[in-house]
């Protein structure tokens, strides 16, 4: 293979020639994210979640070292199923296609690509961001400066809470990335609804997200992303008290067995899976169920009326 360029799947192809509003999607979640069978079924439950909400929908991932705009089935299982599947920011896309490997995109890796593909609107679970004591170990999650030069919506349910959320916003605050609220001031905790924290913004409808689309594009001032923040319903979310207690333990045996790095977040989500007998399982679920059909809501409105279609602005 001499040609890296980003390849598209069949049904995103017909969505650029139609001019279909298009939700990327990250494969981080189904690679590393969720236990086996658990993600098969989620991926596509996800992607039937945007479909039901009127738009395309584009998990984004590598394939013996392409990067897949739009994975068919049978790609989903092997990067759902395969032992070996690398877990892809910014930095790895291009040493991963020399490679020709199997990779699952991060919340950096997937922003980046969808941006360079056209999509403006992408739905995740939550972002990563400052981990704790990054005083310390200056660990911080390439997602945050990567949507600091990225136009794209990210749909979340705030950053994950196993890190520290009120140093992620300053951090969000100072790379000049917008953070609003879907109908909230308050920064959600992904599997809690209340993350401790205000914010200075809310949106209270898709309609207001595409005009933010809008409005930054025809500004011309800023290519940074936009932070949605979509909390659970308070009678969804995991219990404060369980959640609490959980990442405390997680925290603890983090220490001792001295993880670090990337393997911190699957690390700490496994431990939730495990200690909440799989509460925390299908918080996550629900979580992103709902930022995929938020998502698509946004596409949809945002390609109303508009001669170029947020889904993809250069036509095939």
């Amino acid at each position: 293979m001499t040609d890296f360029a980003i390849r598209y799947g069949e049904h995103v192809t017909r969505a650029r020639r139609d001019g279909r509003p298009v939700v990327a999607l990250e494969s981080t979640i189904i690679s590393h994210g969720l236990p086996h069978p658990d993600n098969i079924r989620v991926a596509r439950e996800i992607e039937q979640a945007v479909r039901d909400n009127g738009a395309v929908p584009a998990t984004i991932g590598m394939i013996d070292g392409e990067v897949i705009v739009g994975l068919e089935d049978a790609q989903v299982e092997r990067l759902a199923s395969a032992e070996s599947v690398a877990k892809l920011s910014v930095r790895d896309l291009a040493i991963a296609a020399a490679r020709r490997a199997d990779g699952a995109t991060t919340v950096a890796a997937t922003s980046a690509i969808a941006a360079a593909a056209g999509i403006g609107v992408f739905a995740t679970g939550g972002l990563g961001g400052v981990h704790r004591e990054a005083n310390v170990t200056y660990d911080e999650s390439a997602d945050l400066t990567a949507l600091a030069r990225t136009p794209i919506v990210v749909v979340c349910a705030g950053v994950k809470s196993i890190l520290d959320v009120g140093a992620t916003l300053e951090r969000l605050e100072t790379l000049g990335v917008s953070v609003a609220g879907y109908r909230t001031r308050r920064f959600p905790g992904f599997f809690i609804t209340d993350g401790g924290f205000d914010i200075d913004w809310a949106l209270d409808s898709p309609e207001q997200v595409a005009d933010f689309i809008a409005a930054r594009t025809a500004q011309g001032v800023t290519e940074g992303a936009l932070v949605l923040a979509n909390p659970l319903p308070a009678d969804q979310q995991l219990d404060p008290a369980l959640h609490d207690r959980t990442l405390a333990s997680g925290l603890n045996l983090l220490a001792e067995q001295n993880i670090t790095g990337k393997a911190v977040t699957p690390f700490l989500l496994g431990h939730f899976h495990a200690s909440t007998e799989g509460k925390s399982l299908e918080v996550n679920i629900r979580i992103i169920l709902r930022n995929a059909a938020l998502a698509a809501q946004i596409a949809v409105a945002a390609t109303s009326g508009s001669a170029a279609p947020v889904g993809f602005a250069v036509p095939a």
